[in-house]
């Protein structure tokens, strides 16, 4: 039987997931909070998670953010009042796989879910990601552009799995600071700016065409130099 983890404070929504999965023979383990939902979703195998995005404790996005950054792929189904599209694009962004709006139509979200499961059987895990001529090792934890070995620090090697997983794509300042170090944006600090720099030297040495942008007055992108 598929088992679903469902990470939601309001019980009566939690009751509606279970019961409608239920009716489609998928188990369900309910959890009311964010920081035992974060134990459950690294601890345990699931066959997918529903998650609040405001939650008590740790709100969906760090949940989320840190599954993805142990290397937990759990497809993840974000649930959540808030509907504006930004919203929407840093919830999917920061690791989701899918985002509803509360309120929502429980068949739907059975659908979803069946779909998530499916495609996650059909897929094999991601172990390496590639852009241009640069690759990430998620299995070996290591990087080299042109064939090149670089030393990258901890959590550069974060900063450039996120640009990479994401690249093509404009990562703001606030999605970069809550996705990399789980905190609030705090606009009058140059951390991010810090980090990218030393990435730039390391990736984009003397010579080789530059794969780090930096979009004025939006944030930065990582994409193919073609």
């Amino acid at each position: 039987m598929p088992k679903v983890l469902t990470i939601e404070d309001d019980a009566v929504t939690a009751r509606e997931i279970i019961a409608e999965l239920g009716s489609h023979g998928i188990e369900v383990e309910w959890v009311d909070n964010g920081r035992d939902g974060i134990i459950k979703a690294v601890g345990a195998p699931y066959d997918a998670i529903t998650l609040d995005r405001i939650l008590p404790g740790l709100d969906g996005l760090a949940i989320v953010t840190t599954m993805r950054q142990v290397g937990v792929e759990t497809p993840v189904l974000m649930i959540s009042a808030l509907s504006d599209v930004d919203e929407r694009v840093r919830g999917l962004r920061a690791g989701g796989d899918d985002y509803m709006t509360k309120p929502f139509a429980p068949d739907e979200m059975a659908a979803r879910i069946e779909v998530l499961m499916r495609r996650r059987r059909t897929a094999g895990p991601v172990t390496e990601l590639r852009v241009d001529d640069l690759e990430l090792n998620l299995i070996t934890r290591t990087a080299r552009r042109g064939g090149l070995e670089l030393e990258l620090l901890p959590t550069e090697f974060r900063l450039l799995e996120f640009m990479m997983r994401n690249s093509g794509q404009v990562l703001t300042r606030m999605m970069i600071f809550e996705t990399i170090w789980g905190l609030h944006f705090d606009p009058g600090t140059n951390l991010i700016d810090v980090h990218i720099g030393r990435l730039r030297k390391k990736i984009d040495r003397p010579g080789l065409p530059p794969l780090i942008r930096t979009v004025r007055g939006s944030g930065y992108m990582l994409a193919d130099a073609r």
